[in-house]
């Protein structure tokens, strides 16, 4: 019998879906629990989303690079808001411009036009001294490639960014403790770097970015290092990080079924929004 294309569609769907799971009962839990936090979602989350403040406020974006003689333009005359709370994906193909967008985003580069206004300033206007001290206590970055200093054990990698923001030790430390306990690796806090798995390592590094209490948190491919099952676990642990927190939360993906867990999904082609 022939299959329509809506339902082969559907069918190689649930067969990349069942792919993520050891078993039946594993892909069934976790779309139980999908349902739970849609349901929840719906309860309450929407009707919050929809009356927060706007913490991101992009305007007339531009961004261009000179390779040699040739100009590269990045990004060209996007706009978009994030508001308070939500768990946006930025998603593309390489060279779209997403990991441009969010680096402008965090402060960590320059528009070449445009403005860039976080949490009611903007910081395409700031000086690199006061841009920094804003990025350390209002953005937290996340990023495909950890970065926990491996001569570190855990614990105090987790205290490195209150360290930079001159947090006394015994403040630093019960919140390195309360965060590691909130993702899961306070039984790791005395380990080094290359003793932890990769699930464990980002578990990590997500922590070292909540440790300023940053009203937004950043991340660049944070999945794309991991295997789908830990990969999971790390949107979920963003999923809880929000409700628990209320941390506006800002993903660059190329990995759908991340995007697809997303309150909203920023497409850019060409570095314009689709």
């Amino acid at each position: 019998m022939e299959v329509g294309r809506g339902e082969k569609e559907n069918q190689e769907l649930l067969e990349s879906f069942l792919s993520q799971f050891d078993t039946l009962e594993d892909a069934v839990n976790a779309l139980q629990d999908y349902a739970e936090r849609q349901n929840k979602i719906r309860r309450t989350g929407s009707r919050t989303l929809s009356h927060a403040a706007t913490v991101v406020d992009v305007k007339d974006l531009a961004k261009s690079y000179k390779l040699g003689r040739q100009k590269i333009t990045a990004l060209n005359d996007v706009s978009t808001q994030v508001r308070a709370g939500e768990f946006v994906a930025i998603t593309g193909a390489s060279g779209s411009g997403k990991s441009t967008l969010l680096q402008m985003i965090g402060g960590l580069d320059r528009p070449s036009s445009g403005s860039v206004v976080i949490d009611g300033k903007d910081i395409a206007k700031m000086r690199d001294g006061e841009l920094s001290r804003f990025r350390g206590q209002t953005i937290g970055f996340v990023f495909q490639f950890f970065y926990l200093q491996p001569f570190l054990r855990v614990e105090t990698n987790l205290e490195v960014p209150a360290m930079f923001a001159r947090i006394g030790r015994r403040e630093r430390q019960t919140q390195a403790k309360n965060l590691a306990q909130a993702v899961a690796i306070d039984d790791r806090l005395r380990h080094f770097p290359r003793e932890l798995s990769g699930g464990q390592m980002q578990r990590a590094a997500i922590a070292r970015a909540l440790m300023n209490q940053p009203k937004i948190l950043l991340a660049d491919e944070p999945t794309g290092n991991l295997d789908s099952k830990n990969g999971a676990a790390i949107i979920e642990l963003f999923e809880d990080i929000r409700e628990r927190f209320g941390t506006t939360i800002i993903v660059v993906t190329h990995d759908p079924a991340v995007a697809r867990r997303a309150d909203r999904e920023i497409r850019l082609k060409d570095g314009v929004i689709l």
